[in-house]
């Protein structure tokens, strides 16, 4: 099989949470240890950091690595999902995996998967993880899917475990209360491993510190530490709740001997986009409409990337919006401004929710627009309706903003 061909089978051939949702989750680790033995391990051949949380760990996983190449080292970076090309998910300093070698590595291993029934996310961890070790890295920044105690990502034993915040998604895996949600994403703490938490919130802070005490774990709360900030290419508001987990897991990782000078915090947050190819985090589209895009996804993510909106001088606001139909719109909705037209549409997914019944939705919110059959038609339609001093906002799901970009 030729790249595409080989991407074609990955996606046809096996289950894949984010195309098609509960039916392509597992509940266990069986088949990551199995693959694991399958590849001998290469998850023991590298260093790590284990990045999990609701908001903000696909940000707070790039600044990480960008703030490391800048220290001098090899750093892979693992994340999901992608937006663009496949390969945005396996990077080393900012390189993406090679098309030969994720087209070698099905091939050398497709009887493996068939016979196991593997799923699309736990080949790709294989991928990564037989990557990285080939690669040498000095270490590599692993991104959890979802949760953590599950996740096919959690058999690695990492330097620092980092639990960005907690809220309101995936509850029908996760959990309906914020404790539940916080248990699960705890899983990845380890024996004798620290744990940063980014955001202190009072339903999940005694959990973690239970877990963590559990496992002989000390625990960092990033946003009592106070740290100083530095400036960022990365623009949203938010991504200083982001900064503040990434400079405490840092002085983490720098009070194990790993070395980071302030020269390089300093370089690292400001080249975040340049070292890592981050996309879709208060992305500029266009001018001249002013164009801007962001993933945000659920309540706690929305809020922050729709008050920076807000804030934006504009004459008119035009809102570009598919979700996915495990979203919960009770919570999501009553955040978007009334006062603006709507272009509801819907990625081109399964899980995608039709854009008649968002539109319907929306109205009982007081949201009211038009539905279109797809993302480029909706974008198409708002560019000709604005006018240059007119603000477009593109989102509400991360595969909106990828077909997009």
């Amino acid at each position: 099989m030729n790249y595409q061909e080989t991407l074609d089978w990955l996606f046809a051939q096996l289950p894949m949470y984010q195309r098609i949702g509960q039916a392509a989750y597992k509940a266990n680790l069986d088949n990551a240890w199995l693959l694991s033995k399958c590849l001998h391990h290469p998850e023991k051949a590298f260093k790590s950091i284990h990045v999990a949380g609701t908001n903000g760990k696909g940000s707070t996983s790039h600044m990480l690595a960008s703030i490391l190449q800048e220290a001098g080292y090899k750093v892979g970076l693992y994340t999901s999902p992608h937006l663009k090309d496949f390969r945005e998910r396996i990077k080393i300093n900012g390189q993406m995996i090679g098309k030969r070698e994720v087209t070698n590595f099905v091939h050398k291993h497709r009887t493996f998967f068939e016979t196991h029934q593997l799923s699309f996310f736990e080949m790709t961890v294989g991928l990564a993880f037989d990557f990285f070790r080939k690669e040498q890295v000095d270490i590599a920044v692993v991104e959890v899917g979802m949760g953590g105690r599950l996740d096919s990502t959690n058999i690695v034993t990492p330097e620092v475990s980092v639990i960005t915040n907690i809220g309101w998604d995936h509850t029908q895996f996760l959990g309906d209360t914020l404790a539940k949600i916080a248990y699960e994403k705890a899983g990845i703490i380890k024996p004798g491993i620290p744990v940063v938490i980014g955001e202190t919130q009072w339903e999940t802070k005694p959990v973690f510190e239970e877990i963590a005490k559990k496992n002989n774990a000390s625990v960092t709360f990033a946003d009592e530490e106070g740290l100083a900030l530095y400036p960022c290419d990365l623009k949203g508001h938010y991504q200083q709740r982001n900064q503040h987990t990434v400079l405490s897991a840092i002085k983490v990782l720098k009070g194990m001997g790993w070395k980071v000078s302030g020269k390089h915090l300093r370089n690292g947050f400001g080249k975040v986009v340049a070292n890592t190819g981050l996309l879709g985090r208060w992305q500029l589209l266009g001018k001249h409409p002013k164009i801007l895009t962001d993933t945000a996804h659920n309540k706690e993510g929305l809020e922050l990337v729709l008050q920076q909106l807000l804030l934006e001088p504009f004459e008119k606001l035009h809102v570009v919006m598919g979700v996915l139909t495990d979203k919960d719109l009770k919570r999501m909705l009553p955040l978007f401004p009334k006062k603006a037209v709507y272009y509801f549409c819907a990625p081109n997914i399964p899980r995608a929710l039709p854009a008649e019944a968002l539109q319907t939705t929306a109205k009982d919110f007081g949201l009211h627009g038009k539905g279109f059959p797809s993302v480029k038609i909706a974008l198409k339609a708002a560019k000709k309706s604005a006018k240059k001093d007119d603000l477009i906002f593109v989102g509400g799901s991360t595969f909106v903003v990828a077909e997009v970009l």
